[in-house]
């Protein structure tokens, strides 16, 4: 098997590690692109090219990763990672952690933990790799890595975010969940959602938000939700389910089919905990040609006004 052929078929693995340290689908597929430069100008023959190609991947993430935190600080608003609707990576004897640790809400807890914790985390917890491995990506001792591990374990398990475990209802409370928001039913949504729901929204001060982007407690959720859905469908913009992250969500899609808003629903105890949103169209350009989401709102609630 030839280099190339070799990379290629460790891509989606490179891609996986990467962007649960990054959080960005455009900055895992410049590290992924990255790693194959460094490795093919390097003439190296490794012993695990597995382990080799991963431990480059880590390491020019973590050197990313550690000037997007800067960046992040000053992030207008809340910060949510770029939805991701399919992981290309698959692992049947992982596919429990795999799954967890893409959801919006363990990422957002990845980004509490120090550049190395995450990487030790990462790698260690949720690929498997051995201590070894990990020290030799991080470039710390295989004690150190223990305790980065011990202490990432810790902060993830204290808020660690509970999901629905039977599949099969979750996906049919968000079924049910975007029925009502479809026909603006105050009443069903006020039966789906959990008494302190909150309903956060991602715009980066250039996607289209709603007051402050931030709204929690059934009543208040319900009502907003119930009154703009319709208005929105009035004017030709359509939810699209599906998968994002892992969990139930949708894709909010213009008249032509553009995509104007990501929605992911985090769902427990048989109720919609949250509802997060990504208006942000940076963080939407890779899910295909983007609406002008503001124009639509605004559409939106002239229709409302005039009925």
């Amino acid at each position: 098997m030839s280099r190339a052929e070799q990379f290629e078929e460790l891509r989606p693995l490179l891609f996986s590690i990467a962007y649960r340290l990054l959080g960005s689908v455009g900055e895992a597929e410049d590290a992924v692109q990255e790693t194959w430069l460094r490795w093919d100008a390097s003439g190296v023959e490794p012993t695990s090219v597995r382990s080799y190609l991963s431990a480059i991947v880590t390491r020019v993430s973590l050197d990313v990763l550690r000037s997007a935190r800067v960046r992040r600080e000053a992030y207008p608003g809340p910060w949510f990672p770029e939805p991701l609707l399919e992981d290309p990576y698959q692992e049947p004897e992982r596919a429990a952690e795999l799954a967890d640790s893409l959801s919006t809400a363990a990422l957002l807890l990845l980004e509490r933990l120090s550049p190395l914790e995450r990487a030790v985390f990462v790698l260690r917890d949720v690929f498997g790799f051995d201590f070894d491995e990990v020290a030799a990506a991080v470039g710390r001792s295989e004690a150190a890595c223990r305790q980065l591990a011990s202490r990432a374990r810790r902060h993830m398990h204290e808020g660690r975010p509970r999901f629905e475990v039977d599949r099969r209802e979750r996906e049919e409370l968000a079924g049910r969940f975007f029925d009502a928001v479809r026909a603006g039913d105050v009443d069903s949504l006020r039966e789906l959602l959990a008494a302190d729901v909150q309903m956060v929204a991602d715009g980066g001060g250039k996607g289209p938000l709603w007051g402050k982007g931030m709204f929690v407690g059934v009543d208040h959720v319900a009502r907003l939700v119930a009154a703009t859905a319709p208005s929105l469908t009035a004017v030709g913009v359509a939810l699209d389910e599906c998968e994002i992250n892992g969990q139930p969500g949708a894709i909010v899609r213009g008249p032509d089919g553009s995509v104007v808003v990501s929605m992911v629903l985090d769902i427990a105890d048989g109720r919609v905990q949250a509802i997060r949103s990504v208006t942000n169209p940076d963080k939407l350009a890779h899910l295909g040609p983007l609406a002008d989401g503001r124009t639509l709102l605004r559409e939106a609630m002239e229709a409302r006004r005039s009925r």
